[in-house]
């Protein structure tokens, strides 16, 4: 199937590993040319450059994101690059419970998940309104429709990118500009191993029983893969994808229990 993005430009935000990586290596197998954006220069570059070895295009843009001079320069040159699919990605803040968060945590978490996301979006969406074609696509967490225990956080400010991503789907879809959501489950990555690290120290359990027990609870029985995830997100960011904006798309394996 073509998926119609060949030589697009895609913008891949947290894309030195993990989802991200994954993503930016899916939308260039699909032809698309990849900015792939992270804090660590050498990650970057071997990002980069596996993405150059399958025969894609690939350039690093070195961001901190939650450095708002960074932010600003990044965001500067984006209309003019024409960006026309932006994938919204970022690390998780910190586990922990909801009840003893301090006020100033709340805030710094709020303009790294859901600030810079919407500023971001902002930046681009002149140049995907002039062209009348663009993607937005936010990668977010199972616990937006499912909360996950000890990570009160993320549960709470991963909804607010779904309320937000909601309502600006409905404002942009007659200019040709679809707004979606990607929900992984437990996909084998760095942060699934910190997680499944940190639930070990809490409970005193081996870590091996704390993924094994993790892997139970799936009906497929396992971890999923990027690459597995990565394939959603180039559908929803292809041609073949026009008539869906709006929605939340779950790669989980079935772990989610609810309809």
């Amino acid at each position: 199937m073509d998926l119609g993005i060949s030589g697009r430009l895609a913008l891949v935000m947290g894309s030195s590993q993990g989802l991200g990586l994954a993503s930016a290596q899916a939308l260039a197998r699909e032809g698309a040319r990849v900015i792939l954006t992270g804090r660590d220069p050498a990650r970057l570059e071997a990002a980069c450059a596996s993405i150059r070895d399958e025969g894609g295009e690939a350039e690093a843009r070195v961001v901190d994101f939650s450095d708002a001079v960074q932010c600003a320069a990044l965001m500067d040159g984006l209309d003019q690059a024409g960006v026309d699919i932006l994938v919204v990605n970022g690390g998780g803040p910190p586990p922990g419970p909801i009840a003893d968060v301090a006020p100033e945590v709340w805030r710094a978490q709020f303009d790294s998940m859901v600030g810079v996301p919407m500023r971001m979006a902002q930046a681009v969406l002149p140049g995907m309104r002039a062209r009348g074609w663009g993607r937005i696509i936010n990668i977010v967490s199972s616990g937006v429709v499912q909360p996950i225990p000890n990570l009160g956080i993320s549960n709470t400010l991963r909804m607010a990118v779904i309320g937000w991503a909601k309502t600006l789907a409905a404002e942009v879809a007659a200019q040709g500009i679809t707004v979606n959501s990607v929900v992984p489950g437990r996909i084998h990555t760095t942060r699934v191993d910190q997680l499944d690290a940190a639930a070990s120290r809490r409970t005193g359990k081996p870590v091996e029983d704390i993924a094994a027990a993790s892997r139970a609870t799936i009906p497929m029985q396992r971890y999923g893969r990027p690459e597995e995830f990565a394939d959603a997100v180039a559908f929803l960011a292809s041609a073949r994808a026009s008539y869906m904006t709006g929605g939340m798309v779950r790669v989980d394996g079935g772990m989610i229990r609810s309809t």
